[in-house]
C-alpha cells in the first residue's frame, strides 16, 4: 500500500469506533478474502468541486482499511456528468489527497469504462432487461409514482429488444436530440423501492467531456456506472455514505443482471456509513459553489471554506485533520459533530509542532526612558510545550518597542493585570516595566512612556515580588511590517442550513478582518509560505500560501489559542 510515512498510518478505529474496519477484520479472520487476503477499496469523488473536511473522513477510512490488510486503494473520478466537471477540480482533488498524507495505487476514471459500460448496456437490452423510452424525463418522473402510489407501466417496456437496441445505437451515434430518449433498466414499476422502478441508465448530453472530448454524446447515470466500475477494478468493499443506502438494491441488481455478482455475498459489496454534519459549516459542494459564485469568499481555497484547500491555506495541518477523523470514529448513523472538536484537535497538533514568535497586530509604541543601549538580543524559547531542552531564538530588544493597543487601559479596573498608568507588568522574557506617562493626540493614545527595573532582566524581580501581568512586544528598531488576516467561522450559527432565510442569511459578516501595519519579529519575514507558527498570546497563524514573501509578509490566522465562541455562547446562555 503506497502511503506517506506519517501518522496517517494509525488505525482508523482508535477513536469512538469504526464498525466497517471491525467488519473487514472479521471477514479477513474468517478467510473470506483469501490467504493472504485481497482487500481493495476506492475513493470515488465527482470532479465537480473541491473536496472538503467531510470527504477527509472517507479518504482516511478507505486508505486505512486497505493499508491495514496489505491491500490497494484506488482514486477513481466519477466523471459521468460533463456539464459540471472540470480538469481543474481533478487536479485540486489529487493535490488535496496528497497533502492529507495519502497516495493511491491506481488513478482511474469512470470514463475509462465508457465503452465497456455501453457494451454491457447493449447486453441488458438483448436480455430484455433494459429498453429505450422516448418520453421526456419529466413524463417519466411523473409516471414513476411515489411512496404511496405505484409506478405506471408504459408501452416502451414491451417494445422488442431489437427496436430498443436500434434506438440505443442512434442515441450513441448522435442521431437523436437531447431529451429525445433515455435508456432505462427494466425491473419493476410497482416495487416499493423507488430506485427499482425502471431507473435511467443513459441520457443524451451533447457536450464535450473533459477527458473523452466529443467521443460520446450519451453518458451513464451514476447508479449504472458505479457498481460496474467497482467490479472492473476488483473492489471488495464499496464504502459510501448513508445517503446511498437506498441505492444498495439497485447496485446489486445491476451486478446480478450482468452476472458480475453470482451470489449475494460475492464482491463487490456496498457498505454505508453515517455522514458527518459539522456545526457552523456547510459541506454541500453545490452550496459551496453558490457561496463562491456569489462572491462571499475569494474562491474554493478561501481560508474560510471547509475545503481541504481552504483549510490548508488557513493553516490547518494534515496531522490535525487526521487526528480529528480518528476521534469522531465511523458509525452507522448520520450525526452532528461540533466544530469545536475539530478545532481542539488542531490546537493540540499545532501546539506540539509550531515555533513561537511575537507579533503585535494593533501596535502602540512604548518607550523605556531609563533604558541604556540599543540592539540587545534576548534568547527566548522557540517552543514552550514542555520540552526538556527547548531551542531558543534571538529576539531584538531596545528602548522603543511596540505593544498591543488592547493591552493598555488608561482607566483600568482593579483586576486589570496589563498595562495601565502606575501598574507594573512583565515584558515577555525581558524585564518589568511601569507606565509613567501617557501621550495623547486628539484624544487618542499614541505613546506610552515607562521605566524599567534593571534588576528584573529576564522578567522576574530580584526581590521576589510578584507581578501577575505579562505582555508581548516587538522591538521598534527591528520590527517588520506585515499584513495579518484574521479569519473566523464563515457561519455565525451552529446549523446554517436550518437558518431562517437559508444558509446564505447565516453568513458571518465578521469572518475576515484585514490588518495592515502589524509589527513582527524580523525572523517571521524569512519563514517559507505555509509555515505554521504561534504568535505568542494571540493564536496560531500561517504564512500565506500564495502571497507571503520576505518583502511583503502576509499571515493568516488559523485559530485563536482558546475557543472564544464557547465563551460567547455561555455568556448568551445558548
Amino acid at each position: 500500500m503506497s502511503t506517506s510515512d506519517t501518522s496517517a498510518a494509525g488505525r482508523e478505529d482508535d477513536g469512538p469506533g469504526n464498525f466497517i474496519a471491525e467488519s473487514v477484520r472479521e471477514e479477513v479472520a474468517r478467510g473470506d478474502h483469501g490467504d493472504p487476503p485481497t482487500i481493495v477499496t476506492r475513493f470515488p469523488p465527482e470532479p465537480n468541486g473541491f473536496i472538503n473536511i467531510g470527504h477527509a473522513k472517507s479518504i482516511c477510512m478507505q486508505f486505512a482499511i486497505a493499508r491495514e490488510h496489505g491491500g490497494r486503494c484506488n482514486l477513481r473520478f466519477d466523471d459521468t456528468n460533463p456539464l459540471k466537471e472540470k480538469v481543474d477540480y481533478v487536479e485540486a482533488i489529487k493535490e488535496d489527497i496528497r497533502w492529507l498524507g495519502f497516495s493511491w495505487d491506481a488513478e482511474v476514471y469512470a470514463s475509462d469504462y465508457f465503452e465497456q459500460l455501453y457494451q454491457w448496456a447493449e447486453q441488458l437490452v438483448r436480455d430484455g432487461l433494459a429498453y429505450v423510452d422516448e418520453r421526456s424525463e419529466e413524463e417519466i418522473r411523473r409516471t414513476r409514482g411515489d411512496f404511496h402510489t405505484p409506478g405506471e407501466d408504459h408501452a416502451s417496456r414491451d417494445r422488442p429488444s431489437e427496436e430498443s437496441l436500434a434506438l440505443l445505437r442512434k442515441m450513441r451515434a448522435g442521431e437523436l436530440d437531447e431529451g429525445a430518449a433515455v435508456l432505462r433498466a427494466k425491473i419493476d414499476m410497482q416495487s416499493k423501492d423507488l430506485k427499482l422502478r425502471d431507473p435511467l441508465m443513459y441520457r443524451i448530453r451533447k457536450v464535450p467531456h473533459h477527458r473523452t472530448g466529443d467521443a460520446w454524446c450519451i453518458y451513464p447515470m451514476y447508479d449504472w456506472a458505479h457498481g460496474q466500475s467497482d467490479a472492473i477494478e476488483g473492489i471488495t468493499h464499496s464504502i459510501c455514505t448513508l445517503e446511498f443506502l437506498n441505492h444498495h438494491a439497485l447496485y446489486d441488481w445491476f451486478l446480478m443482471a450482468l452476472r458480475l455478482k453470482d451470489a449475494p455475498d460475492a464482491a463487490p459489496t456496498q457498505i454505508e456509513f453515517g455522514r458527518m454534519n459539522l456545526t457552523h459549516t456547510v459541506l454541500s459542494k453545490r452550496k459551496n459553489l453558490e457561496i463562491v459564485e456569489a462572491g462571499h469568499v475569494g474562491g474554493w481555497d478561501d481560508p474560510r471554506m471547509p475545503t481541504l484547500s481552504g483549510l490548508r491555506r488557513r493553516g490547518y495541518s494534515p496531522e490535525g485533520i487526521r487526528a480529528f477523523v480518528e476521534r469522531i470514529g465511523v458509525s452507522k448513523n448520520d450525526g452532528d459533530v461540533d466544530v469545536g472538536l475539530l478545532e481542539h484537535a488542531l490546537r493540540e497538533d499545532l501546539n506540539a509542532r509550531s515555533p513561537r514568535y511575537m507579533a503585535v497586530l494593533r501596535p502602540l509604541e512604548l518607550k523605556i526612558t531609563n533604558y541604556e543601549g540599543e540592539g540587545e538580543a534576548l534568547l527566548l524559547p522557540h517552543f514552550s510545550d514542555g520540552r526538556d531542552d527547548p531551542p531558543t531564538r534571538a529576539v531584538p530588544f531596545g528602548s522603543s518597542i511596540f505593544v498591543e493597543r488592547d493591552d493598555f487601559m488608561k482607566d483600568a479596573p482593579k483586576k486589570w493585570w496589563r498595562l495601565a498608568p502606575g501598574r507594573e507588568v512583565r515584558l515577555r522574557g525581558a524585564a518589568l516595566v511601569t507606565v509613567n506617562e501617557v501621550v495623547e493626540e486628539g484624544g487618542e493614545v499614541v505613546e506610552l512612556r515607562c521605566t524599567w527595573d534593571p534588576a528584573s532582566r529576564g522578567g522576574n524581580a530580584a526581590d521576589g515580588r510578584k507581578v501577575r501581568g505579562t505582555v508581548h512586544f516587538v522591538a521598534a528598531h527591528a520590527a517588520v511590517d506585515a499584513e495579518v488576516r484574521l479569519y473566523d467561522r464563515l457561519f455565525g450559527v451552529p446549523h446554517p442550513e436550518q437558518a431562517e432565510g437559508g444558509f446564505m442569511a447565516a453568513l458571518n459578516p465578521d469572518s475576515l478582518e484585514v490588518l495592515t501595519g502589524c509589527k513582527c519579529e524580523p525572523a517571521l519575514a524569512a519563514v517559507a509560505p505555509e509555515t505554521r507558527v504561534q504568535f505568542e498570546r494571540l493564536g496560531y497563524f500561517v504564512a500565506e500560501r500564495h502571497e507571503h514573501s520576505p518583502e511583503r509578509p502576509v499571515f493568516n490566522r488559523t485559530i485563536t489559542l482558546k475557543d472564544s465562541w464557547a465563551k460567547l455562547a455561555k455568556k448568551l446562555g445558548r
